[in-house]
């Protein structure tokens, strides 16, 4: 990818949502605002997921095991059972997110927009494939 498609494309995540996680295994979700060349992501209209701690999946194992189910899925590395436990969340807002931190970056994309963009993909193939009037000569 040259330097215009990067610039292009990145153009076109502008004030979509993404979803950022980073190395201590935290995910960012927010609306993209911009990058710098050290690869740092500004997302606004954040919220921060974490996952919940092993005494909070302990507590969803306990709790578990003598009433009903409860939602988001850990396994016991003891028992090999997996139990339901929320994930933890708070709003942030505007957020940086350093780059040398982030491991993956996600575009949020709705069924529809998927189909637009394989429907606009295969016209643009089409269009470049040279009809046989044009191998003619």
């Amino acid at each position: 990818m040259d330097g215009e498609e990067a610039k292009s494309y990145l153009q076109s995540l502008l004030c979509k949502n993404l979803r950022v996680t980073t190395t201590d295994s935290r995910m960012f979700w927010g609306q993209f605002k911009c990058t710098d060349p050290e690869s740092n992501i500004i997302l606004q209209y954040t919220y921060e997921y974490r996952y919940p701690s092993q005494s909070t999946i302990a507590a969803a194992a306990a709790a578990s095991s003598s009433s009903t189910p409860s939602t988001s899925t850990a396994k016991l590395p003891e028992t090999g059972n997996t139990v339901r436990v929320d994930m933890n969340s708070r709003y942030l807002g505007l957020v940086s997110v350093p780059g040398k931190y982030i491991t993956k970056i996600e575009v949020e994309e709705f069924a529809s927009q998927v189909r637009n963009h394989q429907a606009s993909s295969q016209s643009q193939l089409r269009d470049s494939i040279p009809s046989d009037s044009s191998l003619e000569g």
